[in-house]
């Protein structure tokens, strides 16, 4: 996609205000993960976009804590087929753009609603991964855990070596709580502000994925927003840059550095 005139001035605002910026907020979805060729649906992979599983129920369901509970088998066979999605592909220009980034200003940090791993597969290492990753497996019934390279190393569905339990990932299901944990640390962050934020590739459709962007707005701050489609804060946002997320990163980092 060739950069328009108007998305190359808006590039260019972006880089002034990262010179501005010592602290920086990313906020991603599916969208970030799209140049790695994994489909865009709602945050988890893309398969099953306006479709029901091969059971003929929505891929939610198949995808709940409820059903993960009463028929683990059939939600990690959905589980099992994203990942080899996501196993053929890796971290793209976005997701190393963002880590750089990382290394280069006092403080940045990224809330993901992936369970990809890529930011960390990049080198990006203030990641917030609010739904989770789905390389992190562990057994409900007892303390085993276990942090995998991708799912050809079990058997699905996988059971606990220590007490034959059927494990889980370390994920958010659909109708399960967000973790504790790093609902504090999200929170935390935000409370000290951030100079800059960056919305890529997510529709914003949770509150919490919402909050930072009101938060900008309601702080003065810049909010910048990378999606090609019109989102619900798309309104709220200072720049709106119409790109994919590697394009527009890719862009806004090259600008950035030929000033320095």
């Amino acid at each position: 996609m060739e950069i328009s005139r108007e998305n190359k001035i808006k590039i260019e605002k972006t880089a002034d205000l990262l010179k501005k910026s010592r602290s920086i907020l990313f906020i991603t979805g599916a969208g970030i993960s799209a140049d790695s060729g994994l489909p865009t649906y709602r945050g988890i992979g893309g398969l099953y976009n306006n479709k029901n599983t091969e059971e003929g129920i929505p891929i939610e369901i198949a995808l709940a804590g409820e059903t993960l509970s009463s028929r683990p088998e059939l939600t990690w066979k959905y589980l099992g087929q994203i990942e080899e999605r996501c196993r053929k592909a890796k971290f793209n220009r976005a997701h190393e753009v963002i880590a750089e980034m990382e290394k280069s200003f006092p403080r940045v940090w990224v809330l993901t609603q992936n369970i990809d791993g890529f930011h960390q597969a990049a080198g990006s290492r203030n990641v917030i991964d609010i739904h989770g990753n789905m390389y992190d497996l562990y057994c409900t019934a007892c303390s085993w855990r276990i942090q995998l390279k991708d799912y050809s190393e079990i058997e699905i569905p996988p059971r606990c070596p220590e007490c034959g339990k059927i494990a889980r990932p370390d994920v958010v299901f659909f109708g399960e709580m967000l973790p504790y944990d790093k609902t504090q640390l999200l929170y935390r962050e935000l409370s000290k502000g951030f100079d800059l934020y960056v919305t890529v590739g997510t529709t914003s459709v949770f509150p919490y994925i919402a909050k930072p962007v009101y938060d900008a707005k309601n702080s003065g701050k810049p909010c910048i927003e990378i999606n090609p489609a019109q989102t619900s804060v798309s309104e709220l946002a200072d720049i709106k840059l119409t790109l994919t997320a590697a394009q527009a990163l890719a862009a806004i980092w090259s600008a950035y550095k030929s000033d320095e």
